[in-house]
């Protein structure tokens, strides 16, 4: 949930998605993130996963900057 608000907050401009989505869009970016960040071989720490963290924000930032466009359509219609 944290990933996708912090995610949403860096993006410019507004996102007019529904906060349920913006959790989703989140959560995906932290699995999708992780596998970036195994893939690149970011280790896991004993203190907080800075790298990891980052990638992970970005893959949710990423897809927020996606579908907000493609929601934004759905609901004018």
């Amino acid at each position: 949930m944290i990933i996708g608000l912090i995610a949403r907050a860096i993006l410019p401009g507004r996102q007019n998605i529904p906060i349920w989505l913006t959790i989703i869009l989140g959560v995906l970016g932290a699995v999708i993130g992780n596998v970036i960040a195994t893939v690149l071989g970011v280790e896991d720490t004993k203190g907080i996963d800075w790298i990891r963290h980052i990638v992970q924000i970005a893959a949710a930032a990423g897809l927020i900057a996606v579908v907000a466009p493609l929601w934004a359509k759905r609901v004018r219609r």
